[in-house]
């Protein structure tokens, strides 16, 4: 069962119910809550030398001034927050880093940078929190300039597309290789992500340039391609191949 968000009202009616008369049990039957809820709730009133049908309280308003007292976490989403202290006691360098950064980028670097173990939504309830203009000021993220001569690789998925030749559904990626420096970019639709499907794809790309790139960075890159990237006879990975020992002792004289 899903953890139940508790609110000032929902004490009040816990408590209105318990200074009637009802039993702890009772109310919480009728109210759908496990009865150590109503314990933790009750138990600030009984502290307070509240009893049941003393006459001390019997408004909803001096019931909900009450509380509010008692659980502040139900009126403060920072006293509701286990991991605002943490992000409050780094306030200064996350306000330096939410000007150049978005905050997935801002969460990463606190995570591994600086050991901080609040969740990415944490944290993005904390900059709304603490940071309410934020959302009125866009972000410029500046990214390096990329290398003259490199290109990258990758494959993306365009859609499904009915063969006209046998009427069989099939998936249609997206073959794309951009120029990094300039960004002119080539896109080849392949119906698969084979080894000849990928040289006739590089051959197709590189008469479209009219040259060859200087360095390929290849992002996503089907398991089946690698043959061809790193052969087994060079990488070692095939069983079949002979290994190559260098021979043990002195080398023989020449």
């Amino acid at each position: 069962m899903a953890r139940r968000t508790f609110q000032v009202i929902d004490v009040v009616e816990v408590l209105q119910h318990w200074h009637a008369g009802r039993p702890k049990t009772v109310v919480a039957a009728s109210l759908g809550v496990d009865v150590k809820t109503i314990r933790k709730y009750v138990a600030a009133a009984e502290a307070e030398g509240i009893r049941p049908g003393d006459g001390l309280v019997s408004d909803r308003a001096g019931w909900a001034a009450r509380v509010a007292g008692w659980f502040p976490e139900l009126v403060d989403a920072q006293a509701r927050s286990r991991t605002w202290p943490e992000l409050e006691g780094r306030r200064e360098l996350i306000t330096k880093m939410i000007e150049t950064n978005t905050l997935a980028t801002v969460h990463q670097r606190l995570r591994d940078e600086h050991g901080v173990a609040a969740s990415e939504s944490s944290l993005r309830r904390y900059v709304g929190q603490a940071f309410p203009d934020r959302r009125s000021r866009p972000v410029t993220v500046l990214r390096p300039g990329a290398p003259v001569g490199e290109a990258q690789i990758d494959y993306g998925y365009l859609g499904s597309w009915v063969d006209p030749v046998g009427g069989r559904l099939r998936r249609v990626q997206a073959f794309v290789i951009v120029l990094a420096c300039c960004r002119h970019m080539f896109v080849r639709p392949v119906l698969s992500l084979d080894q000849s499907s990928w040289v006739a794809a590089h051959v197709a790309a590189w008469e479209f340039f009219g040259g060859v790139a200087l360095r390929l960075v290849s992002e996503n890159v089907p398991r089946n391609i690698f043959g061809i990237l790193w052969p087994a006879g060079l990488c070692g990975r095939d069983d079949r191949c002979p290994v190559i020992t260098r021979p043990q002792g002195p080398s023989p004289a020449t």
